[in-house]
C-alpha cells in the first residue's frame, strides 16, 4: 500500500514539475508567464499561442499571439504594440482581477484596464481555440461572462469569429491599425475602420486618419468595391447591422485551411490564405491595387474605368467642370451637369456594375423596393441618384443620394445598378 502511494506521489510530483512541457491553455490567478521561463498558452488544437517574442535580436520584447504550426512565424496579436519591454524581464499576471503586463522595474506596461463591482471570485485568462484571448471568472465558463476579450482590441489582423465594426453596447469600435514595419509592431499610418456617422456603413482604408480608399457599402453579399472571393466553398462572410452592432466577420467551413483579413504597413489591405500544402501565405486578393481604388480619383459625377483611357469619364449629360486640368489628366475638379435638373420632367440614366457613390450623405428605406425608390426620387428636387440597398432576390431596399456623386468606379463583372438623375434634354 505504502509502495502505492508513494507511487502515486511521485507521479504527481512528476506532473507538477512537468506542466511547463504540456500545452496549457489558462493562467489562473496564482501563476505567471515570463520571458525567462518561457512558458506560452496553446489554443485548444494547437492552431495559437501566445507568449513573449521579439521580431529579431536587438528589438525590444512583446506580448502576442501566433500561429503555433506554421513554417512562417505569423503574429496575429500584439498585447503591447506601442510599450514594449526594453529588456528581457517581463512578467503577464493577474492582479486585481486584471491581466496586467510588468517590466523590469515591475511597472504596468499594458493591463485590460476593468473597474468591476464586488464580485471576488478569482478570474483566469485563457487561450480559446478561435485565438481569442480572454478573461473571465475563474467558475463561469458561459460565453456571455466574458470580462475582456482581445477580439475587442485588434492589431493589424482580423481572424475568423472576430468582428470588424461597432459593438453598439459597449461602445467599442473594432478595426485594424498596421505595424510601423514588418520588424516593428508599433501603430503605424495605416488602419482600416468602419464608419457609421451617416447613409450606409462604410469601410475605410485610413493613412493618418486621411481617407485613401472606401469599400462601398455592403450590398448584402459583399462590399460593393471589395469584390471578395465569393465562390470559396470553404468561407463565408457576415456583415451584421442591427441595434446592437454593426460589424463585418468571416467564418471558415473547413479546418484544414487559415484564412486572414490584414492591413500591412505598406497600407494594403489583403486576404491571405493557408492551406495544408503552402510554405508561404498566398495573398488571394490586396487592395487597393489600381488608381480606380483610390479614393475620390475621379472629382465629382464622374467615375473611374480601368478600361478607358485616361480612367476618369464623365457620367453621361455631365461634361468636366475645368477642361484644361481634365486634358491634363487632373480630374479632381469632376464634371458639371450639362442642363440644369428642372425638378419636373427628369428622368434616370442606369449604370451597370457601379461601385455605389459614398454614402454619407445618402438616405436609406429598407421598407420599399426599386419602384418606388425611383418615385421617391423624382418627388425630391434634390435627389441626385438612387439604387437597391441591397442586390439579393432581386433587389430590395432603397438608397437616395442628395447632393454631389463621389467615389464611383465601374466593374467588369461585379458592383450594382445605379441610376443617376438627368434633365429630361440629356435622357437620349
Amino acid at each position: 500500500y505504502n509502495s502505492y502511494t508513494l507511487s502515486f506521489l511521485l507521479v504527481f510530483i512528476v506532473l507538477i514539475l512537468f506542466r511547463g512541457a504540456f500545452s496549457v491553455n489558462t493562467l489562473s490567478s496564482t501563476e505567471s508567464l515570463t520571458i525567462s521561463n518561457n512558458r506560452t498558452l496553446v489554443s485548444p488544437g494547437d492552431v495559437f499561442e501566445l507568449g513573449f517574442f521579439r521580431t529579431n535580436s536587438s528589438s525590444p520584447w512583446y506580448l502576442g499571439i501566433w500561429y503555433k504550426k506554421l513554417s512562417e512565424r505569423t503574429y496575429v496579436w500584439v498585447a503591447n504594440r506601442d510599450s514594449p519591454l526594453s529588456n528581457a524581464i517581463g512578467t503577464l499576471k493577474i492582479s486585481d482581477n486584471n491581466l496586467v503586463l510588468l517590466d523590469h522595474s515591475n511597472k504596468s506596461v499594458w493591463s485590460t484596464n476593468l473597474t468591476r463591482g464586488n464580485e471576488r471570485s478569482p478570474v483566469v485568462a485563457e487561450l480559446l481555440a478561435n485565438g481569442n484571448f480572454v478573461m473571465r471568472d475563474s467558475n463561469n465558463n458561459d460565453a456571455s461572462q466574458i470580462l475582456w476579450k482581445s477580439f475587442d482590441f485588434p492589431t493589424d489582423t482580423l481572424l475568423p469569429e472576430m468582428k470588424l465594426g461597432y459593438d453598439l453596447k459597449t461602445g467599442i469600435n473594432r478595426f485594424l491599425t498596421a505595424w510601423r514595419n514588418s520588424d516593428d509592431p508599433s501603430s503605424g499610418d495605416y488602419s482600416y475602420k468602419l464608419d457609421t456617422q451617416r447613409g450606409l456603413p462604410e469601410f475605410y482604408l485610413l493613412e493618418n486618419g486621411l481617407r485613401v480608399q472606401r469599400s462601398g457599402p455592403w450590398n448584402g453579399i459583399r462590399f460593393s468595391g471589395i469584390p471578395e472571393d465569393q465562390k470559396l466553398s470553404y468561407m463565408m462572410y457576415n456583415f451584421t447591422e442591427n441595434s446592437e452592432e454593426v460589424a463585418y466577420t468571416f467564418l471558415m467551413t473547413n479546418n484544414s485551411f487559415y484564412s486572414r483579413l490584414t492591413i500591412n504597413s505598406e497600407g494594403y489591405l489583403e486576404r491571405l490564405t493557408w492551406v495544408p500544402s503552402s510554405v508561404v501565405w498566398n495573398v488571394f486578393w490586396s487592395s487597393p491595387i489600381h488608381q480606380c481604388d483610390m479614393y475620390r480619383m475621379c472629382g465629382p459625377y464622374s467615375y473611374c474605368d480601368v478600361n478607358t483611357s485616361p480612367v476618369c469619364n464623365c457620367i453621361q449629360g455631365f461634361r468636366p467642370k475645368n477642361r484644361q486640368q481634365w486634358d491634363l489628366r487632373i480630374p479632381t475638379s469632376g464634371c458639371i451637369r450639362r442642363t440644369r435638373l428642372g425638378c419636373s420632367g427628369d428622368g434616370f440614366t442606369g449604370m451597370k456594375n457601379m461601385k455605389l457613390p459614398e454614402t454619407t450623405m445618402a438616405i436609406v428605406d429598407r421598407s420599399i423596393g426599386l419602384k418606388e425608390c425611383e418615385k421617391r426620387c423624382l418627388s425630391d428636387c434634390n435627389c441626385t441618384a438612387f439604387a437597391n440597398a441591397d442586390i439579393r432576390n432581386r433587389g430590395t431596399g432603397c438608397v437616395i443620394w442628395t447632393g454631389e456623386l463621389e467615389d464611383i468606379r465601374t466593374y467588369f463583372a461585379d458592383g450594382q445598378d445605379l441610376y443617376v438623375r438627368l434633365a429630361a434634354a440629356d435622357l437620349v
